[in-house]
């Protein structure tokens, strides 16, 4: 692929952005909308942490200078003693269906294991995001298996397919 994607920090002026992935109906196509919710959240974690925490963080997706995106990862605990990262992605209409999907997440779960000592990065997408479950398979992930009604969108419950990436795979 010619076109070859990096994650960065988040800057300032990327607020604009991220706030439009997050609160236009439009930017956001059929399977990111999720209505109206805490418009300020993204300002307020730029200001407390500049979006790098130690129980999660925001990086842009970045195409040869030019922001197409965000990827971001939490903290989800699974033991008393363990935890993994949860990941997430959002990318701009025009930068979709062109392979940076699975590039940006594949760059995620490798600075993850890098930087972390955490041997589970896993993802979550609605069943019928098609696109999205072949990103993440694009990028190493595994399918681990339907989750029944666990995302309320659109005015109905639907369901959602859980893949992960563990530090122990080859991809990794």
């Amino acid at each position: 692929m010619a076109d070859e994607i990096t994650l960065r920090p988040v800057r300032e002026d990327d607020l604009d952005m991220l706030d439009r992935l997050a609160y236009d109906p439009e930017m956001n196509g059929e399977f990111g909308w999720f209505g109206w919710f805490d418009v300020r959240r993204w300002r307020r974690r730029w200001d407390e942490n500049g979006m790098l925490g130690q129980d999660g963080g925001t990086l842009i997706v970045d195409l040869g200078g030019v922001r197409v995106g965000m990827v971001n990862w939490r903290r989800q605990q699974t033991t008393p003693a363990a935890y993994c990262w949860e990941i997430g992605i959002a990318l701009v209409p025009g930068a979709r269906g062109q392979g940076y999907g699975a590039q940006a997440q594949r760059l995620l779960a490798r600075y993850l294991f890098a930087n972390t000592t955490v041997h589970r990065v896993w993802a979550a997408t609605e069943a019928g995001n098609i696109a999205e479950q072949k990103a993440l398979e694009k990028a190493g992930f595994t399918r681990e298996g339907v989750m029944r009604g666990v995302g309320w969108r659109d005015g109905a419950w639907r369901d959602g397919v859980a893949y992960s990436l563990l530090r122990t795979d080859t991809q990794a």
